[in-house]
Parts: structure tokens; sequence; C-alpha cells
């Protein structure tokens, strides 16, 4: 049976039928009864693109430029923690991706790779995704090590004041630090070669947090300390780009921009916090109102295809991150299905370029998006 990746179902699939299942519910689940998910995914596919005809489209050109630095790609890895369960050195595949195809790489404070082996392994690709837990000294620790390892982007998440209610985790007994658990011992002898190679290689730990010596990181703990006085003296101590993710709304966005923060990253974490909030791509375009032409967006959730990533910048993102879509890939077949996976996107939006009549991504605007399709 083929196992080629046509799309993100596939990859989707056939990650579902190789990994634990409670690897892939950690993958694929989200909070509570998974509406939030669902809605990401929906409104975006409900948006329709209106072709130009007649426009020279021989010639087409995916680069984009943020923060002074030009990417191949108008997509980046969006920060995903503990990706190595999903196959064991899935934080190398992603790096190295990074390099490949000229993209960014967000890591997770929550990774399985430290701050430093990422930096040597994606160079300047590497961007650091930053979580304060129970100590706001911990969280300065990380920062500096990041500034001594050469990232000069840093993204600081504030939709997660505490772990959403995830169902799907508590059924299946998920914990992190991972543990294999005796009641999910048949769950992993039917998954051997998943099962053989992590053992062999090791069950991945969180690689930035819970040092020797230091304060211990608890996942499922509140992590309610960041407000504003914290961002201000975030912003006073990181010399370099800073973003914040995770905001809906225009109020937030306005007051975020005017504490000095170079970008905002529109996310609802994917839909895995809270199930009530509303699409991420409903509320960009509004975002986008509120601030201005000129101040950087980025945007995840809900992205599945080339065409999404057309659309969200259609709707005012400048760049877009992308999740899932890559660890389903490598749940599916490791590191020739996270290339498989962006190989199809990058294909994805160079043909959607060409049906659009625009053959410049830094062109497309919300004048291919009809009126009646903008998200309400």
């Amino acid at each position: 049976m083929s196992s080629k990746i046509f799309s993100v179902s596939d990859a989707r699939k056939y990650a579902k039928r190789r990994l634990p299942r409670v690897i892939f519910d950690f993958i694929d689940g989200s909070a509570g009864e998974e509406r939030a998910c669902e809605l990401n995914v929906e409104m975006i596919e409900t948006l329709r693109l209106v072709p130009r005809v007649l426009v020279d489209v021989e010639n087409r050109n995916q680069r984009k430029t943020l923060f002074g630095q030009t990417w191949n790609l108008p997509f980046g890895i969006a920060p995903m923690g503990m990706c190595n369960l999903t196959w064991p050195q899935a934080d190398a595949m992603l790096a190295n991706a990074a390099r490949r195809y000229g993209i960014p790489l967000v890591l997770s404070t929550m990774a399985s790779s430290s701050i430093e082996t990422t930096a040597e392994r994606a160079g300047d690709h590497a961007w650091f995704q930053l979580y304060v837990g129970q100590s706001e000294e911990v969280a300065f620790q990380l920062i500096e090590r990041a500034r001594t390892a050469g990232y000069t982007n840093l993204i600081l998440t504030v939709d997660v004041p505490i772990i959403g209610v995830r169902p799907r985790e508590q059924r299946n007994g998920f914990q992190s630090p991972f543990r294999i658990r005796p009641t999910q011992f048949f769950d992993f002898a039917l998954h051997p070669r998943w099962s053989l190679t992590t053992l062999k290689t090791g069950i991945p730990l969180p690689a930035n947090v819970n040092v020797p010596g230091g304060v211990e990181f608890k996942r499922n703990e509140a992590r309610g300390r960041v407000d504003w006085d914290f961002l201000a003296r975030l912003r006073e101590r990181w010399p370099g780009n800073l973003i914040v993710k995770g905001v809906l709304g225009c109020g937030d966005s306005k007051r975020i921009r005017d504490a000095g923060v170079d970008a905002i990253y529109v996310s609802n974490h994917g839909g895995r916090q809270f199930d009530s909030s509303p699409a991420a791509i409903q509320m960009l375009p509004l975002l986008r109102a509120a601030l201005g032409p000129g101040y950087p967006l980025l945007f995840d959730s809900g992205i599945r295809s080339g065409e999404a990533v057309i659309k969200a910048l259609a709707l005012g993102a400048d760049f877009v991150m992308i999740g899932r879509p890559f660890l389903y890939a490598l749940g599916a077949n490791g590191d020739a299905g996270l290339r498989e996976m962006i190989e199809l996107i990058r294909m994805q939006i160079d043909i959607g370029l060409a049906q659009l009549g625009c053959p410049d991504i830094n062109d497309v605007d919300s004048s291919y998006i009809p009126t009646e399709s903008l998200p309400t």
C-alpha cells in the first residue's frame, strides 16, 4: 500500500496508523470538544479566492522578507513541544529542514532538544519560544541562553496561563515528562517500530527545563504570572526582535505594539487551549485593521494546505507558521515524510499563485477574497 503524501489528510491517516494512540492523540487532540480546532480549519476552507486572468505568471516568487531576513518560502515551523515523541530525532529533522528549505524554525521551551543544540543545527534559521513557568528567574535564564547561543528572534507565548483541558490526553494518561505506562503496553506492542526505535534512542525529555539545581517546570501548573509588567521587563532585557504569540484581541494587540514589541503572532494555539475561542482566521483581518498596514503579523491555527497559507496572507498576515501538518508527516514517514510535506505545501502555493493570477506572494492581499467570503 502506498504511503506517499498527497495531502495533509494523507499524512494524518498514515501517522494514525503508525503511532501509538497516546502519541497520535497528543499530536492530534485539542481542548474540550475540539470545536475550536475544527472551526480553525472550517473557516479557512470556507474562504474563497478570486483569480485574475490574462496575467503573466510564468515566473513565480514565494520569497518573503521578515525582520530583515529573506526566507525562501512564506511559511515556517511553528513552536511545538516534545516533537521527538512523534518520531525519534524529529527535532534534528526539523532543524535540517529549516536549513534545507530556507525557512524559520521556532524552538519551544518544551522541546526535546536544547537551545544550544538547535542553534548549532539550524543556525540563523532558529528562533526561540518562551513559556514562563513557576519561576521568572528561570525564564530570564532561558532568554540569556538564547541570546548567548545567537538567537535574534524571541517569541513570548501568552495564551497558556494554564494548560487547557484536553480529554484525549486525560483518557490516555498522557504525562510530561512522558512515561510508558503498563496500561499502554498493548498499544505500544501494536506499534513496534515506534516503540523499539524510541526505546533504543531513549524516551525524550524536555531539554530546556528542569535543569539540575533549578526550579522544576511543571507542565500542568499555572503559567499566569506573565503580565504587562513582565512584558516590559522582557522588552528591556531582550535586545533582539520580540514577538508575542497567542493574541486575538484588537485592544490587546495595540497595547502590545505600543509596549515596543516588534510583531504579533495571531493564534489560538491550534485550538489546544480554549475550546470557546474564535477561529484565529476570524480575528486576523480585525487585528490587521486595528494595527494598520505596516506592523508585522504572524499567523497559525488551522493551516492545512498551501492555499490556506495564501488565504492567511490575503487577510493580513506577513508570514505563516505551520505545526500539526509537519508532525503528521514526521509520524507518517520520519524525515522523508517531513520533506514530502514541505514540498507539497510549497507546490500548492506555487500552483495557487499561478491559478490566482498573482506571480509574487508579496502582492497577495484581501482584494483576492470576495467580500461575501470574509470571516464574520
